[in-house]
């Protein structure tokens, strides 16, 4: 690789990166937003844990952990305070009689689609003029950057 593909290939990402720092400071502002809509008070952290038992259901909390990369007892506490709010119940696992599944509530179902319905639509208004083969090959290059693959082309 030359020095000026190397400065060229630099300044691409350095432009990446930035863009990607707007995206994910637009994405936390969304989250909070939403989380304090399903509960007021609720932390980000919580809603992502109640967003991925939703998502996920039914899953342990220790496979809710590791899908998290977190750490269980911290994990083991959110859980409890959103079963508190009613938003996700324990149910035993049949395979497992020492472990219990989680699942949402019909009311964090409710709740959560109600925080959310501000922003339906907004990522699909905001892509209404892209040809939809430009969304596929977003889509495939994200995936490509996010699992460290090599995208296909």
């Amino acid at each position: 690789m030359t020095e000026d593909t190397r400065e060229a290939r630099t300044e691409a990402v350095r432009a990446l990166e930035a863009e990607f720092g707007e995206l994910v400071n637009r994405f936390r502002r969304i989250i909070t937003e939403n989380a304090h809509r399903v509960s007021p008070g609720l932390l980000p952290g919580a809603y992502k844990v109640f967003t991925t038992i939703v998502r996920r259901e039914p899953v342990t909390t220790s496979a809710l952990a590791e899908i998290l990369t977190a750490d269980k007892g911290q994990i083991s506490r959110t859980v409890r305070e959103l079963e508190e709010l009613g938003l996700v119940r324990r149910t035993p696992d049949p395979a497992d009689g020492r472990s219990s599944l989680l699942s949402p509530t019909a009311l964090g179902l409710e709740r959560l689609a109600a925080a959310r319905a501000p922003q339906e639509g907004v990522l699909v208004d905001a892509l209404q003029e892209w040809p939809i083969e430009d969304i596929g090959n977003l889509t495939r290059l994200l995936h490509a950057l996010t699992s460290g693959e090599r995208p296909g082309l």
